[in-house]
């Protein structure tokens, strides 16, 4: 048998550095923002217990603002950040939300090496290209970058927040086939010029699912974002009820004849808005302001639509028939 070995190619002239030039190359809009990127460490009992991504929106003349994911640092004892120059800082957590999904962080104003343009996801296409930020599996990948396109916009994606036995809650996000690894929560999606227009939040994990993955836009953040910088509870609405999907385990207790969707109020609270629009335990919500409801995943996004003061139609079934309550929110 003949032995291969490797021997060198010759006559063949080095290419010159400046002749190495990639049209399309994101580089550009990398650097623009990758300074006001930084890694999320959060401490438990004195050790890093889970990582994320954070960055910075805005600066005043004390403090740094950076925006996560409530998932990423939420119930931990210590938060701290890492910049991109490996520094790690300890930041103040002001306020978070868990049906958002965000958090606002502070750190001291001269510990900021940039901060993030906003750009717009409205104005965002599908087919657009997008790339993220991230430290994607922790630190020893701080500055990760991945790249990819808008796979959907508006995509509504149901999950679980709560001990709940199914998803209770819908997310509204732009739907992307960038890479988003642990780590990555948190972080900026950027268009092609550099500028934030959603933040990284959760992807579908399954050995026949690849490149899915989701991020809030940045409108629905912004829109919370003073609040939250405050330390202000988000204020949702509340119907005063218990409830639980029809096609639950809990709804072999009540009578739901042949109906295939809707959510069973288990239960109303005393002097809350259900009980005083008339809605008792058994009723079966079909519809909210007119929006066919399906599970309490789907009654919970239709509800935050709107604001305390409301006054808002529930279309119920109670004994076989449909009735109509009018429900000013509390």
């Amino acid at each position: 048998m003949a032995i291969l070995r490797w021997s060198p190619i010759l006559d063949v002239k080095p290419i010159e550095k400046n002749n190495i030039y990639e049209k399309n190359s994101l580089a550009p809009s990398v650097d623009k923002v990758k300074d006001s990127v930084m890694g999320v460490n959060c401490y438990q009992g004195g050790s890093v217990v889970g990582t994320g991504t954070a960055f910075v929106y805005k600066k005043d003349s004390k403090y740094g603002y950076l925006l996560t994911n409530n998932h990423v640092i939420e119930d931990m004892e210590k938060v701290t950040l890492v910049t991109s120059e490996e520094k790690e800082i300890e930041a103040t957590v002001l306020g978070g939300d868990n049906y958002l999904d965000l958090a606002v962080l502070r750190i001291p104003k001269n510990e900021v090496l940039n901060i993030a343009e906003k750009g717009s996801s409205e104005k965002a296409r599908v087919g657009d290209t997008i790339f993220t930020i991230g430290s994607a599996m922790g630190n020893n990948y701080l500055g990760s970058v991945t790249s990819g396109i808008i796979s959907g916009k508006d995509r509504k994606v149901e999950l679980q927040t709560s001990s709940y036995e199914n998803a209770d809650w819908v997310m509204n996000v732009i739907q992307v086939d960038a890479s988003l690894n642990p780590g990555n929560s948190g972080g900026p999606l950027l268009n092609i010029n550099g500028e934030v227009i959603g933040i990284c939040s959760l992807k579908l994990v399954d050995q026949e699912i690849e490149g899915m993955g989701f991020a809030i836009p940045i409108e629905l953040a912004m829109s919370h974002v003073d609040d939250l910088e405050a330390g202000k509870k988000i204020e949702w609405p509340v119907l005063g009820i218990n409830m639980t999907d029809i096609n639950s385990s809990t709804k072999y207790t009540y009578n739901t004849g042949d109906i295939k969707s809707g959510v069973i109020v288990t239960g109303v609270m005393k002097d809350s808005s259900a009980e005083k629009g008339g809605l008792k335990e058994g009723d079966i919500i079909v519809e909210l302001a007119n929006k066919e409801i399906k599970d309490v995943a789907n009654l919970r996004y239709q509800l935050y639509q709107h604001k305390k003061g409301d006054t808002i139609k529930i279309t119920y079934i109670r004994n076989g028939n449909k009735d109509v309550a009018n429900i000013k929110l509390q």
